[in-house]
């Protein structure tokens, strides 16, 4: 491996722990309790939204890199099956928008800060997609990765460092909804799995 090419790989990893130290700390409840204490309940209405925008803004600089130094080809499905992993793709989206309009009180700043059973609080109240899998978004995470029709030997770096932030970042998310629903979720838990979507686990108590 050339001098360039391991100096690229070395800025690849170090660009995404950087990212993923941002995106967790932004992500943090004393990170949003600390900005609800700074900007007030005005935030409810626009952190979410900020927090894609800057997820989406601080990734293009590695999007670029990735363009200029792709580094080796490794494949390159053939058709149908890229058309079927780009539709795949198109049908991940869905789910991920889906997910949102599920459960809507759990991306809200005020909610999220909130005991349980206090009076700003929010029953758990499971529906649509969180009926088969209680993370959608690492599901859908994945599958948006490893769908993509062609791979490189820097994109397939990227995709593994991003995988395994995927899983860690699930483990993050349910620690702050274990703090937001307390034992609601916590049954939750018991009863419905994380990734895999194999049956449908909705009952009259949620």
């Amino acid at each position: 491996m050339s001098s360039i090419q391991t100096k690229i790989r070395w800025a690849l990893i170090s660009y995404l722990a950087a990212y993923a130290l941002i995106h967790s700390i932004l992500a943090s409840l004393h990170f949003k309790r600390l900005a609800w204490l700074i900007f007030g309940p005005g935030i409810d209405r626009w952190y979410t939204k900020a927090f894609g925008i800057q997820a989406a803004v601080v990734l293009l600089p590695l999007e670029i890199l990735l363009l200029l130094f792709p580094g080796k080809r490794l494949y390159v499905a053939p058709s149908p099956w890229r058309w079927i992993m780009i539709l795949g793709q198109f049908l991940v989206g869905y789910l991920t928008i889906r997910s949102f309009k599920d459960a809507p009180h759990r991306f809200s700043v005020k909610a999220q800060l909130s005991k349980p059973g206090s009076a700003d609080a929010k029953p758990l109240g499971i529906k649509g997609v969180y009926c088969w899998i209680r993370d959608p978004f690492l599901l859908s995470g994945l599958l948006q990765i490893w769908l993509t029709p062609f791979m490189t030997s820097n994109l397939l770096i990227v995709y593994a460092l991003t995988t395994v932030y995927l899983f860690l970042g699930s483990l993050h998310w349910e620690t702050r909804l274990l703090s937001q629903f307390g034992q609601e979720y916590r049954r939750y838990q018991k009863q419905v799995p994380r990734l895999l979507p194999w049956k449908n686990f909705c009952s009259p108590k949620f």
